[in-house]
C-alpha cells in the first residue's frame, strides 16, 4: 500500500437537524469520543497521511475539536454531498488515491478502510464504492450489479423497481478514487433534482459511462457501516462499541464479570488478568494495569491505576493511581490527585488535588484536599485538611510517618513535620516540628451535679 499516495476527505459539514442539538452531528460523543475522532482514528490506521476535513454548520467548534490533527475546508453553503468534496479539491494531489468518507459513521474501522483501499488498487480501478448487505435496506441505494457480479449502477430507494427493491447488498456513502477522475468528474455533475444539489453518487456514473472501471467492494459487517442521524441511534452505536470492546479486553486476557452493565471506552488500555466487577465505567484515556480487582459500582475517567491494585465503589476523574493500592468502598478522588503505590484509601474518603506518598493511610471518613502527604503517614479517622479560608485555598504537608489522630483538623497553610503526632480531636493551625506531638483541643473540665442543675 503506497500511504504516502492516501489522501481522505471526511464529510462533515451537516447540521444533523434529526440529533435536535445545538451541537454540530459529527461532534456527539460515543464511545469515549466524538463520531468525527472515530473516523479520523479509523483513516490514520488505514494508512492515510492526509486528511482533510469538510466543515459548515458549527465550523468553529468542528475546528476546535479536530486541532491541528488534520486540514479544514469550508462549504459555506451546503449544497450536496458533491460540492462538499468539490471544496476539497486544492488539498488533494490529483495522482492521490483519495477516500471520501461520512464523519457521522463511528464504526468504522481501520481494517474494514484498509482492505477497502488495498482492493481498489488490486482492481486498478478509478473509482469504488464500499457497500453493505443490510437485513432491513429500507431507505438505501442499492447497488445492482451484472449477472458477472460486476458494478452496473446505484438505484436510490425511490426510483428501483420491485425487483431492484429485494437487492440487499446497499451504498454505505464510502467511496474510493482516483483524485484526478474524481474532480474531473465533478465538474459534469449537475444539480437538476428536487434539492438542487450535486450528489457525490452521480460520479460513478459518470465515470462507469466514460468507459472506466468502477469496483463495488463489500465490507465483512454492515454494523461498521452505519450512519449515526438521530439519539437512538447514537445509543445503538454505543453498545456496539461497547461490545466490541469487551470482546477485544476479554480476547486479550481481561475477565470481565458481566459484559452488559461493563462500560469501557475505545481508547482505555487495561492489562492482563485484571478482574472487572459488574457496574463499572472506565472512560476516556485511562488505563488499568495487571492483575487488578476494579469494581463493582465504579467509574473512572482520564485515570491510570497501577498493577496489582483492588479498588470498590469509587469515583476517581483526572487522577493517577500507584500499584498495590487498596481503595474503597465510597471514595472520591477528585481532579489533580496521585495516589502512591502500597496506599490504602478506605470508605467515605474524598480526595482532591493532593499527592499521597506510598504506605500512607486514609482508612475512612476524611476530606484530603490541597495536600502533600508523605510516605507512612496514617491518617486517623474523621481528619479534615481544612484548605480553604472563604478567599483563597491553601496547601497542607504531613511528611512521611507521621502520625495523626482521629477527628482532627489541620488548617492550611500549615506543615507537620517527619515522625509527628497530632493528638485526637485536636485543630492544627501552626506547624508542628518533627518528632514533636501536637495537642490543639481545649483542656476537659467536668461540671459537678450538671444533671441536677438540668432537672
Amino acid at each position: 500500500m503506497s500511504a504516502e499516495k492516501f489522501s481522505t476527505i471526511i464529510l462533515a459539514a451537516g447540521k444533523g437537524t434529526r440529533m435536535n442539538s445545538s451541537l454540530p452531528k459529527v461532534l456527539h460523543r460515543v464511545g469515549g469520543k466524538t463520531m468525527l475522532q472515530h473516523v479520523i482514528d479509523a483513516a490514520n490506521g488505514a494508512g492515510a497521511k492526509n486528511n482533510v476535513v469538510v466543515v459548515g454548520f458549527g465550523r468553529e467548534k468542528v475546528e476546535q475539536a479536530v486541532g491541528d490533527s488534520v486540514r479544514i475546508v469550508v462549504q459555506e453553503e451546503q449544497l450536496g454531498t458533491g460540492h462538499a468534496v468539490r471544496q476539497a479539491e486544492p488539498m488533494i494531489d490529483k495522482n492521490d488515491t483519495v477516500m471520501v468518507l461520512c464523519g457521522d459513521t463511528p464504526l468504522l474501522t481501520a481494517k474494514i478502510l484498509r482492505n477497502f483501499y488495498e482492493m481498489h488498487q488490486k482492481e486498478e480501478a478509478q473509482a469504488s464504492v464500499l457497500t453493505a448487505v443490510m437485513p432491513d435496506p429500507t431507505g438505501y441505494g442499492r447497488i445492482i450489479r451484472t449477472f458477472g457480479g460486476e458494478f452496473k449502477k446505484i438505484v436510490e430507494h425511490k426510483d428501483a423497481s420491485i425487483a431492484e427493491k429485494a437487492v440487499t447488498e446497499v451504498n454505505t456513502g464510502i467511496y474510493c478514487f482516483n483524485a484526478g477522475e474524481l474532480f474531473a468528474a465533478l465538474c459534469k455533475v449537475g444539480h437538476d433534482n428536487a434539492q438542487g444539489e450535486y450528489y457525490l453518487p452521480d460520479v460513478l456514473e459518470i465515470i462507469h459511462a466514460e468507459g472506466k472501471k468502477v469496483t463495488a467492494v463489500a465490507a465483512e459487517s454492515y454494523k461498521a457501516t452505519l450512519g449515526i442521524n438521530s439519539r437512538e441511534q447514537l445509543s445503538q452505536a454505543e453498545k456496539i462499541l461497547h461490545q466490541r470492546k469487551n470482546r477485544q479486553l476479554m480476547a486479550d486476557g481481561v475477565t470481565i464479570m458481566d459484559p452488559d452493565t461493563t462500560y469501557v471506552d475505545s481508547d482505555v488500555k487495561i492489562g492482563r488478568d485484571t478482574i472487572i466487577y459488574p457496574s463499572t465505567w472506565i472512560e476516556g484515556d485511562s488505563v488499568v494495569g495487571a492483575e487488578c480487582e476494579i469494581g463493582p459500582c465504579s467509574r473512572f475517567c482520564d485515570t491510570s491505576i497501577g498493577s496489582g491494585s483492588v479498588i470498590s465503589f469509587t469515583y476517581a476523574h483526572q487522577c493517577e493511581i500507584g500499584a498495590d493500592v487498596t481503595m474503597g468502598p465510597y471514595v472520591h478522588l477528585r481532579p489533580n490527585t496521585k495516589i502512591a503505590d502500597r496506599a490504602h484509601i478506605g470508605n467515605f474518603v474524598e480526595v482532591k488535588n493532593s499527592n499521597i506518598g506510598e504506605g500512607t493511610k486514609l482508612p475512612h471518613l476524611s476530606y484530603i484536599g490541597d495536600s502533600d502527604i508523605g510516605t507512612g503517614v496514617n491518617m486517623g479517622c474523621g481528619c479534615i485538611t481544612v484548605n480553604y479560608d472563604g478567599k483563597k485555598k491553601y496547601r497542607t504537608t504531613i511528611e512521611d510517618n507521621a502520625f495523626v489522630g482521629c477527628n482532627s483538623n489541620l488548617v492550611a497553610p500549615v506543615k507537620v513535620g517527619k515522625g509527628s503526632y497530632i493528638g485526637a480531636g485536636s485543630t492544627i493551625t501552626k506547624d508542628v516540628p518533627e518528632g514533636e506531638l501536637a495537642v490543639g483541643r481545649a483542656r476537659q473540665t467536668n461540671i459537678a451535679k450538671w444533671r441536677d442543675k438540668r432537672e
